[in-house]
């Protein structure tokens, strides 16, 4: 898949300059990428969708604030000059209906593509759902079933490019920390088998995350439906070429 503009050649560097919208950013995987974009030199902007302030201060930081994620429309001028948009909102679907949890994912991704797209058909849109994502829509578990549909709806929507990241175990690195409970309590059981869990392919980090965003819009991935292994290359890729 070539996407002009975002593809580094033999013969041209990469774009720099970037503006990226992050959402989720107060979440774990969020937060992964946000520092990654921050400390990248291709980066120049960084706009966080948030409900709160970070409380973080940084030359390339903007902060968006935003009370209903369902309805973007007051905040959605401000996606003006977007070239990427890093949708790492989540939520867990256990103990919701159906209902609730296809609000709070499919609308909200949903509503967040159509502004960003209404001021940028040209961005690149990268969003988070996870391994075993149901993108046939029909399968008996719920969450992968409303998640298969918000991809669906992203990639139909015509964006320049788009991919859908689906990672599996992940790692916190950098000091960041899950704000699901029963995560971060697993997180802090297993981080003795951090150093070997980090080399296995199956597994990655919410700093490989950051880099593999990074990189698909330097060059492009032939697969829109990125899992760990894949996520982990890119990221690989990425150091290789920006050490």
């Amino acid at each position: 898949m070539a996407v002009q503009g975002f593809v580094k050649t033999k013969n041209s560097q990469a774009r720099m300059g970037y503006t990226v919208l992050i959402t989720g950013s107060t979440g774990m995987v969020g937060k992964g990428v946000l520092l990654e974009c921050l400390d990248s030199p291709l980066v120049d902007t960084v706009k966080v969708l948030n409900r709160s302030s970070l409380g973080m201060h940084h030359a390339k930081l903007e902060e968006i604030l935003l009370q209903d994620f369902t309805d973007p429309a007051p905040v959605a001028d401000r996606f003006a000059g977007v070239d990427a948009c890093f949708h790492c909102m989540g939520v867990s679907s256990l103990g919701m209906s159906e209902e609730d949890f296809s609000r709070l994912t499919y609308t909200v991704t949903a509503k967040l593509a159509d502004a960003v797209y209404a001021q940028n058909p040209q961005a690149v849109f990268c969003y988070v759902s996870g391994t075993g994502t149901d993108e046939s829509e029909q399968g008996r578990t719920m969450w992968a079933r409303v998640k298969g549909r918000a991809e669906n709806y992203v990639l139909a929507k015509g964006f320049k490019a788009a991919w859908m990241f689906r990672p599996g175990m992940i790692v916190p690195e950098r000091g960041i920390r899950s704000r699901t409970n029963w995560y971060q309590w697993m997180y802090n059981i297993t981080r003795p088998l951090f150093p070997l869990l980090k080399r296995l392919d199956s597994i990655t980090t919410t700093t490989r995350i950051g880099h593999a965003m990074l990189q698909v819009l330097e060059q492009p991935p032939s697969s829109v439906h990125l899992e760990n292994p894949a996520i982990n290359r890119l990221a690989e890729a990425h150091q290789g070429q920006n050490a």
